[in-house]
């Protein structure tokens, strides 16, 4: 096992990047070198790491001689191209875009869920989508216990997911629209989804729609979270659907879930000593006292928070939460050092 390694941040100065870093800063992982690198515009761009000034470096492929683990987080087009350069150099990469994660041969893993997963790394593995992340470290533990037959959810997410430029424009419009803009002189530029022909704005607002359209007329993010929750999970058979919106939130995505158990002998108390025990997770269920995961609270906070844990009123297997986490840290940054660190722990970094 390496006592330290180099370690390199790929879209170091987006919005998923820079909390990368943070994490980083707080990581047990043996570090000797940390470089960040992003495009030639973000080139020269001082970071302060450890009370140290690292200047933001041109991706290049060379960029990655030498380098032990590679965080990628500047967009699918540029893991693609880039993801396979690392490799080529000794890297093992953790990408956080979309463009591996329904690979067969690349592990798909969240930490607390399927670690043993990363056994079977080529050299690249796969972070799951944010929604996707903090629902697998709600559900493993129920999974476990008594099996899981479907799962419905609705999810309620933060513009934070679509980037800093995204985020800004929440502001801006919000700003607007407080100061007399009528909603339909609102600019709008990037939600619901940067690539489609129609921009809403977001302010006020919530955007039944992230991604574009695909097949059945679900949204890419929705089928991202159907089919990585089945290769997560390991199981074809489980029936799961997903209504993904945004809404004008900042940072930290919700999720309304519903469950149907396939064994006997569940009930409230027992799904709800379950979460509270589960690595990753913590439980805030107390109605009588108001308590429950809110967005706003779970910012700059690693866990996955479950609480509304109710039984269906008509479906004696059947189960309702509310899971809320910080989609730039669970959901995306802390998650790939999270994956760095179990690598480590197991002596998986050389491929």
């Amino acid at each position: 096992m390496k006592k330290k390694y180099n370690v390199a941040v790929v879209g170091a100065t987006g919005a998923v990047g820079t909390k990368m870093i943070e994490m980083l800063e707080e990581t047990s992982l043996p570090m000797n070198q940390v470089k960040l690198l992003a495009s030639k515009r973000s080139a020269g761009k001082e970071v302060t790491f450890k009370g140290q000034t690292l200047v933001v470096e041109e991706l290049v492929p060379e960029s990655f001689t030498g380098i032990d683990i590679a965080l990628f987080s500047a967009g699918g087009n540029i893991s693609k191209q880039y993801a396979p350069e690392a490799v080529k150099r000794g890297a093992v990469v953790v990408d956080n875009t979309s463009h591996f994660r329904m690979d067969p041969e690349v592990p798909l893993v969240v930490p607390e869920v399927n670690p043993e997963a990363l056994k079977r790394h080529k050299g690249i593995i796969a972070n799951p989508n944010c929604s996707t992340i903090q629902m697998m470290v709600a559900l493993e533990p129920i999974r476990q216990a008594y099996g899981l037959d479907r799962l419905i959810v609705s999810t309620y997410q933060a513009v934070s997911g679509a980037g800093i430029n995204a985020m800004e424009e929440l502001k801006t419009q919000a700003l607007a629209y407080i100061n007399g803009t009528p909603a339909d002189k609102l600019e709008a530029n990037i939600l619901p989804s940067g690539g489609d022909k129609k921009h809403y704005p977001i302010a006020f607002n919530a955007l039944p729609q992230i991604d574009v359209f695909a097949e059945a007329d679900y949204t890419y993010e929705e089928w991202k979270m159907i089919n990585e929750t089945k290769k997560i999970m390991e199981d074809d058979s489980i029936k799961v659907v997903a209504t993904c919106v945004r809404i004008p939130v900042l940072s930290g995505h919700s999720e309304s879930i519903y469950i149907e158990v396939k064994e006997e002998g569940s009930d409230v108390s027992k799904i709800k000593d379950l979460i509270a025990k589960a690595p990753g997770a913590i439980l805030q269920d107390d109605p009588s006292q108001q308590i429950y995961p809110q967005a706003l609270a779970s910012i700059d906070r690693k866990e996955t928070f479950v609480g509304r844990i109710r039984q269906d009123i008509d479906i004696d297997k059947g189960y309702h939460m509310w899971v809320v986490s910080d989609n730039l840290l669970k959901g995306a940054a802390w998650n790939s050092v999270q994956i760095a660190e179990t690598l480590h722990e197991m002596d998986l970094v050389r491929v």
